[in-house]
């Protein structure tokens, strides 16, 4: 089992009543209705990001250290980390 945990922003999109999630480090976004929604749909999208990563032997990008990641952004976004584990069940 390999465990992966990368910042991630949520952010308000007011204009739309969303949440938009972005992984910094990542080349990946997803967004939820409140903040719940998102948090849950960021922990899929990451897994399933580190699957195929896993699977097809994708180079990825370090996580970035979590303080800098929250000093950088406006003080109205949330800085979460996000946790995803793989399993060899995962990747068959």
């Amino acid at each position: 089992m390999k465990s992966f945990a990368y910042p991630a922003l949520f952010i308000k999109d007011d204009e739309q009543g969303v949440y938009r999630v972005i992984f910094p480090d990542l080349e990946l976004m997803t967004d939820g209705n409140f903040v719940e929604e998102a948090f849950l749909f960021a922990k899929s999208a990451l897994k399933a990001y580190f699957v195929y990563a896993e699977k097809y032997e994708m180079d990825y990008n370090f996580p970035t250290d979590f303080e800098e990641v929250r000093k950088s952004c406006s003080p109205n976004d949330i800085v979460m980390l996000i946790d995803a584990e793989v399993t060899e069940k995962d990747l068959k």
